[in-house]
């Protein structure tokens, strides 16, 4: 009789389902979470984030903060040109003009007294030749040719750059326009009047030597060269009254030249290659999801961001747990005037309006130039300080039914410290409804920062996260003209924050299914 029964005990064995709720409760919850397919989903999507920021980040070739150019044609300014209106002064080698000598001069040009003494007690006096153009002498009377130099309103372009005029030869030139000659007195030099106000000055084998003008025409840069042929071209063009030019460069190219009028001075601007940033570029195989404001590539900031999104949402989480559990599990164990004073705590956190701290932290943190990794660190401690009163509360509730019944009644008996009661039997049956609100939380920390980043009281520039990717949208032709730079983060955003509440939703129905029913 006694083998039979061995036997049978033998025989028997138990189902699966069985075997779960007797070896392992975990177990069973796992498999109640297994069987929830949006919980799957769910988590599927947040290991999928994960991978996406984390992994995604080491492996793409670019930074977040790296910006990218594009070649294009620019149209620039080029050169100015102007009108000479002020009298321009030639000094003869070796002569200096007295402080107050060209004011003088200018002045006695304008009254028509050509004689007239500086305030170091010398006589000068002018020579008008005509065309603006007046030779000064020191002395009472040009008679006594002791000619120190010219006064015109003519510029004067030598055809190499390297090339210096001398006054002799302004001098010359200047003397046979005046006097209507196309050579000069010594014959070295042949004038060509080209127009109105300019005239091409050769040398005796006809090639090109200088150019005079009227009009002051320089370059935009500094150290570049105009070349008689070119300001010719340009005085030409503004004498016709057109609004473009075209050009033959030194390299034999063609190019043309765009010509404005500002207030009496021209400005001339051309197509030039140019280095610029290349903003908002349409998503291509070398950019997937395109580039921002800042030409920076979408996907490399994206990635990156998840990162500070996701890590934000779990230390805050976590710093919420930490000090909920401890200010919940003492009040709810004690009781009495522990109790109160340490819920009135929570009334006042509960109190402090959250946007306009952020809002004054925010304020301080720039002012102090805080950077962007010690303002990702700061961020997540005054998220924590302040979120942490919802699971104190909760914690108190749980532990304030359980510390009255038999098992805490048993452990007070052996004499078990009050800090192993609290955090060895009390808090571990906590942990499934904390398991849950932490799970459910995150999304709601992940759409908090995103928000503090939109208003940009969260992370700065050039850190990156899904919030402040879409705050750097805040225009709307960018918003619906530039899609690929908003919906992206705010997609992932979506996905991730529905991913957690999946899993909470999961993981509630697992540890009690009678809330499912």
């Amino acid at each position: 009789m006694e083998n039979e029964k061995k036997k049978q005990n033998k025989n028997m064995k138990l189902d699966d389902a069985a075997r779960v709720q007797v070896l392992s409760p975990g177990m069973m919850v796992a498999k109640r979470f297994l069987r929830n397919r949006l919980a799957i989903i769910g988590l599927v999507v947040i290991v999928c984030m994960f991978v996406f920021s984390f992994l995604g980040g080491a492996l793409i070739p670019y930074s977040q903060s790296e910006v990218f150019y594009r070649t294009e044609s620019v149209k620039k300014d080029y050169a100015g040109a102007t009108k000479i209106k002020d009298y321009l002064v030639m000094m003869k080698e070796g002569e200096q003009l007295p402080k107050d000598g060209y004011s003088k001069s200018v002045l006695a040009i304008t009254t028509g007294k050509y004689n007239f003494m500086t305030a170091d007690k010398k006589m000068m006096c002018l020579q008008d030749m005509g065309a603006n153009v007046y030779l000064l002498y020191n002395g009472k009377k040009p008679i006594e040719r002791n000619e120190i130099g010219m006064i015109c309103q003519n510029s004067f372009t030598p055809y190499a750059p390297d090339m210096e005029l001398s006054y002799e030869f302004c001098r010359n030139i200047m003397t046979a326009i005046c006097e209507g000659k196309s050579v000069t007195e010594d014959g070295s030099y042949t004038i060509e009047q080209v127009s109105d106000s300019a005239s091409m000055v050769k040398d005796k084998d006809g090639v090109n030597y200088a150019y005079v003008s009227d009009m002051n025409i320089n370059a935009v840069a500094s150290g570049e060269f105009l070349s008689p042929e070119y300001k010719e071209a340009v005085v030409n063009a503004i004498e016709s009254g057109a609004t473009d030019f075209t050009y033959v460069n030194a390299d034999g190219t063609e190019e043309e030249y765009m010509i404005s009028s500002k207030g009496g001075q021209y400005e001339i601007k051309r197509y030039q290659d140019s280095q610029v940033i290349d903003t908002y570029a349409a998503p291509s195989s070398r950019h997937l999801v395109g580039t921002d404001a800042n030409g920076m590539d979408l996907l490399a900031r994206l990635m990156y961001g998840g990162r500070i999104s996701l890590l934000i949402g779990f230390v805050v989480v976590f710093l919420e747990v930490l000090i909920g559990v401890i200010i919940g599990g003492i009040s709810g164990f004690f009781g009495g005037w522990v109790d109160n004073l340490l819920m009135r705590l929570v009334d006042v956190i509960y109190c402090i309006p959250s946007i306009p701290l952020y809002m004054i932290l925010g304020s301080i943190m720039d002012y102090m130039q805080v950077s962007a990794t010690v303002r990702i660190y700061m961020l997540c401690v005054i998220m924590g300080i302040i979120g942490w009163v919802s699971i104190a509360r909760i914690v108190r509730g749980q532990i304030l039914s359980l510390r009255e019944q038999e098992f805490m009644i048993a452990a007070e008996a052996t004499g078990i410290s009050i800090r192993r009661r609290i955090f060895k039997h009390l808090i571990p049956n906590v942990i499934p409804q904390l398991i849950v609100f932490a799970t459910m939380g995150l999304g709601d920390v992940i759409l908090a920062e995103a928000s503090l980043s939109f208003l940009g009281l969260g992370i700065k520039y050039p850190a990156a996260s899904w919030g402040s990717i879409i705050n750097a949208v805040n225009d709307s032709y960018v918003m619906t003209n530039y899609l690929f730079v908003w919906i992206p983060a705010g997609f992932l955003i979506l996905l991730t924050v529905l991913a957690f509440n999946f899993v909470g939703d999961g993981l509630r129905d697992a540890f009690d299914p009678k809330m499912k029913r």
